[in-house]
């Protein structure tokens, strides 16, 4: 990989209409954590997840509300293309406030696989932690590689479920990820070029 890539916090003003338009949002799953009455099991599905153009400036619209709700968005970007994004609500909730939602976290198709996910994250968490986040949670998606990418983050199953997240996608796996402790060491903080 031979890309140079940066990995910042947006603002508001950078999320215009059109700044997905070559990002894609393509996924096949084959296999699944499928929820069953006590716990989840891993089985052979199928489906495909992809945004068309609709989607997209769906996505951004939603982008600039969280923002101007005092959520955060970070980015990664090469040669000026939006490559990945994450978003992560600004209102908090939890029996004690304790929790910040990760609405999104997606990375382009053609760099899946690269490590920059993961810096993603990093400065995800950072910056979640930076608006007062104890906690992301994350309805996150059931595919076999989306859980076992967030699991090699450290997130863990959501100690309280919130019931709105869980209605919008019951198929989701309810995760939560600890910003208060020890920073891992994998988790990069800084902002900037990879």
């Amino acid at each position: 990989m031979a890309e140079s890539f940066t990995i910042r916090l947006l603002k508001r003003e950078e999320l215009h209409s059109d700044l997905l338009a070559r990002f894609d949002r393509y996924q096949e799953t084959v296999r699944a954590w499928i929820p069953g009455d006590s716990s989840a099991a891993l089985k052979d599905t199928f489906f495909v997840d992809a945004w068309d153009d609709a989607k997209k400036r769906q996505v951004v619209a939603y982008l600039q509300e969280c923002l101007s709700q005092g959520g955060l968005v970070a980015a990664v970007f090469a040669e000026n293309v939006l490559k990945g994004f994450s978003c992560v609500e600004g209102k908090a909730f939890g029996s004690n406030g304790q929790y910040r939602e990760l609405t999104y976290l997606h990375i382009s198709r053609e760099l899946r696989g690269h490590g920059l996910g993961r810096r993603l994250f990093g400065l995800t968490c950072s910056a979640a932690r930076a608006i007062g986040a104890e906690k992301l949670y994350m309805g996150a998606h059931p595919s076999q590689e989306s859980q076992a990418f967030y699991r090699a983050m450290g997130c863990i199953p959501a100690k309280e479920i919130n019931p709105e997240i869980l209605a919008r996608e019951p198929l989701d796996i309810q995760l939560e990820f600890d910003l208060t402790g020890e920073v891992p060491p994998w988790v990069e903080t800084d902002e900037g070029n990879c």
